[in-house]
């Protein structure tokens, strides 16, 4: 899979809000009000999308804060693998 252009990961940012790009990755920290469960249910639900598309995100948990970082590290940088899990990712916590 060929590696997003600046301009392409600039175009996929406008439409993943809260993404950005922190040391090379696209990053988003989600924030759960309801606390560590909720934030735990994301967790699993993000795990089987990424099972699914068998491509897996960095995660780290913070109590009721999960921040994601996505690279294909194969490729060396963000690719379309990337931008479609973060898309999937945002659908699952509004779930």
């Amino acid at each position: 899979m060929a590696l997003l252009s600046d301009d392409d990961i600039s175009t996929a940012l406008a439409v993943l809000p809260g993404w950005g790009l922190e040391d090379g990755l696209l990053a988003k920290q989600y924030v759960f009000p309801e606390g560590f469960m909720a934030a735990m249910a994301f967790v699993n639900a993000v795990a089987e999308a990424a099972e699914a598309a068998d491509h897996h995100p960095d995660i780290d948990i913070r109590w009721n804060q999960v921040t994601l970082r996505l690279a294909t590290h194969s490729e060396g940088g963000i690719t379309e693998k990337d931008t479609a899990l973060a898309a999937e990712c945002d659908r699952l916590a509004v779930a």
